[in-house]
């Protein structure tokens, strides 16, 4: 009977070590999720989005691992270029932006690849030298995170591959709004929020390293306003968006 007990106990015990290894093997390889913590991809994505993020699109390097653990020492296996207008995961560490104390995880949208020459004048991107079109759609007010409302203007931004999606912009006069022009090197891309004029990206950090990308954002799978926790139910109707669940992130 004693040694029954003891089976059983060692056999659950492997049930849970497995179940643990399997989805961290899940985690590593194909879908992890990740939450919104700020307003830099707004419209696309909103604070309080949740999303799934894919793993094995461009391959997999030490930041594919928990604590970008150095599995895989150097480069990427299984190595596959993201496309302009590509929603990306990628690590932020202190060797591209001196001011963190660690490494943290960021998202925003694939704006240049190597080869490509960027710049913002007046307000406009400007990719390869030439014009990126954009559609004036209308005005929209929101808060952001301090509470304060803003005024935005809303465009369609069309990429040089013909890539559509929505962009944010208080006005064509903010610090970010002119930029050197610079060319990205090989092995790196450049990136930005669709949230123009709020948004820590690329053109205050520069190019970023592809062997630092994570994933792909896929779609989304809850999006809570802030007004309520999950297990109040009661409350559903007023803090979950509804009409964001399943969207496809493009």
């Amino acid at each position: 009977m004693e040694k029954e007990k003891k089976k059983g106990f060692w056999y659950n015990v492997s049930g849970l070590l497995w179940a643990a290894v399997l989805a961290m093997a899940i985690r590593i390889f194909w879908f992890e999720p990740y939450n919104i913590p700020s307003g830099s991809m707004i419209p696309t994505l909103l604070i309080g989005d949740y999303l799934f993020i894919t793993k094995y699109d461009y391959g997999y390097s030490r930041h594919s691992f928990p604590f970008s653990l150095p599995i895989i020492p150097k480069g990427r296996l299984f190595d596959a270029s993201p496309k302009q207008g590509d929603v990306v995961i990628f690590r932020m560490t202190p060797e591209i932006q001196p001011q963190l104390s660690t490494s943290i995880d960021y998202i925003k949208r694939v704006i240049a690849l190597p080869g490509d020459t960027v710049q913002m004048k007046e307000g406009r991107l400007y990719i390869n030298d030439k014009l990126v079109e954009r559609e004036f759609i209308g005005m929209e007010k929101m808060k952001i995170e301090t509470g304060q409302e803003i005024t935005y203007h809303k465009y369609t931004e069309t990429l040089p591959n013909g890539v559509k999606h929505t962009i944010y912009e208080i006005n064509d006069e903010l610090k970010a709004d002119n930029t050197d022009k610079i060319t990205i090197p090989n092995g790196y891309f450049f990136a930005m929020g669709d949230n123009r004029d709020n948004s820590l990206d690329s053109r205050f950090f520069g190019a970023i390293p592809l062997v630092n990308l994570e994933g792909k954002a896929r779609f989304i799978f809850y999006s809570n306003n802030g007004e309520g926790s999950f297990w109040q139910l009661w409350k559903w109707h007023r803090f979950i968006r509804w009409d964001r669940l399943m969207d496809k992130i493009k």
